[in-house]
């Protein structure tokens, strides 16, 4: 890897284009696990899978080999820069697209999804890292927002996608169509994008420098409340994802109306990142966040007792799991520019050691609600309903027990002195 980057020809980023091109380049990885939904029962079936609960480990070994891909890339950005980094990751994630769309077994596709998911982490990383290069404060909780608003786009359309490609063609070409799309924004932001690394934040990746400051990152506790608090939420919302295929195409019975149910129910998401982004800056990302975390936890709790009525229908289920991504659009990026606003100078590393957290929890755990699927939304609704209250006891634990501050933002953390960046 080239320690300098070569410089992208003629690149002038305005505000728009760098929010869509950031949310692209995040919403690869979305659409990498989204848009295998619709067609998990006939790929496992394809690959000589039996057992209905193993098809999720399509998505649950992506999700998981993410977190701890996530460890890596920040801390090499930090040194080489964006670019070099973020062009090596969105050439992994072409080549093992078209690999996947290759493979006749279950378990080489399992290894080659884990496979891309590490060596394609630098794009959940590298966004909130190039994003906190170039914003502070509510102002990048804005950003990350916009962001948000145009990154849903894809888990709400990748379902559908998924679904057109079965309608005329194997399920292989929906891998097809990641590696199309993965080389479109290569070629965009290789055209495009700047670097945003300031050469005076450069760090050394001396194994020393790189734990310490990863420690750095971990031991501030202002941030890990909200990093950990993020995870768990996130965690039901992977459970969601790893069994939805089965609790609303089959239990509850949507059929092939479940890719639009999916998009209508991400899209309340997106619709809460814009608002989000028009209010964020006037009323603070705390006390946005915590109003959403205190109302997502009264959903969660409407949540567990429809999921023991009887007979839960699926217009019983939609509309409060609905809302209750839609709260997730309030929590997520807030959550995450609080976690990442102390550490301007090792945003890289700070950014891949708070994702490794988020995936690597959120992750195995939405494994385990996945895995739990009992024919029922039980176990989904008790897992979101513990997580918004851990949630909450950590965000208390990170603002020493007071809601709802606005604060300045907070002193910048110094990295560990770096004397030798060569």
């Amino acid at each position: 890897m080239p320690s300098v980057s070569p410089p992208a020809p003629g690149a002038s980023l305005g505000e728009r284009e760098f929010v869509a091109l950031m949310a692209m380049i995040m919403a690869l990885q979305a659409l990498c696990i989204d848009s295998m939904l619709p067609a998990l029962g006939i790929t496992a079936e394809d690959l000589g899978v039996r057992d209905p609960n193993q098809r999720q480990l399509i998505v649950g070994v992506y999700l998981i080999a993410a977190g701890v891909g996530a460890l890596f890339p920040g801390a090499l950005a930090d040194r080489f820069g964006r670019r070099p980094v973020l062009f090596v990751s969105l050439a992994a994630y072409v080549a093992l697209s078209l690999a996947c769309a290759l493979v006749t077994d279950f378990t080489v596709m399992l290894v080659l999804r884990a496979a891309q998911a590490v060596t394609s982490a630098g794009l959940s990383v590298l966004p909130n890292a190039i994003i906190r290069d170039r914003f502070a404060g509510d102002r990048m909780a804005r950003a990350q927002s916009t962001v948000a608003v145009i990154f849903m786009i894809v888990p709400m359309a990748a379902p559908s996608f998924g679904q057109a490609i079965l309608a005329v063609a194997s399920w292989r070409w929906i891998f097809g169509g990641m590696a199309l799309l993965g080389l479109a924004v290569w070629l965009w932001a290789w055209i495009r994008l700047p670097e945003t690394l300031d050469p005076a934040n450069r760090q050394s990746i001396a194994p020393r420098a790189i734990v310490a400051n990863m420690w750095t990152a971990a031991s501030n506790r202002a941030s890990m409340g909200y990093v950990i608090g993020a995870a768990l939420l996130v965690s039901g919302l992977f459970g969601y994802i790893n069994s939805a295929q089965q609790l609303v195409a089959e239990h509850f019975g949507a059929g092939a109306t479940f890719p639009l149910i999916f998009a209508v129910m991400a899209g309340g998401m997106a619709v809460a990142n814009f608002f989000n982004s028009r209010i964020v800056e006037r009323f603070g990302a705390r006390r946005v966040s915590h109003t959403a975390l205190l109302a997502f936890i009264v959903v969660s709790s409407v949540q567990v007792w429809l999921a023991h009525q009887p007979h839960q229908t699926l217009w019983q289920f939609v509309p409060v799991m609905g809302l209750n991504m839609c709260l997730m659009g309030f929590l997520g990026a807030n959550f995450g520019s609080i976690a990442l606003q102390p550490f301007a100078r090792i945003a890289g590393a700070a950014s891949s050691f708070q994702m490794f957290v988020r995936m690597a929890v959120a992750a195995s755990l939405g494994a385990m609600i996945g895995q739990a699927y009992d024919g029922t939304a039980r176990p989904l609704a008790w897992a979101l309903l513990a997580g918004g209250i851990a949630a909450l006891v950590l965000v208390l634990y990170s603002e020493q027990g007071r809601l709802f501050r606005r604060l300045t933002p907070p002193g910048v953390v110094r990295p560990v002195p770096n004397p030798d960046v060569r």
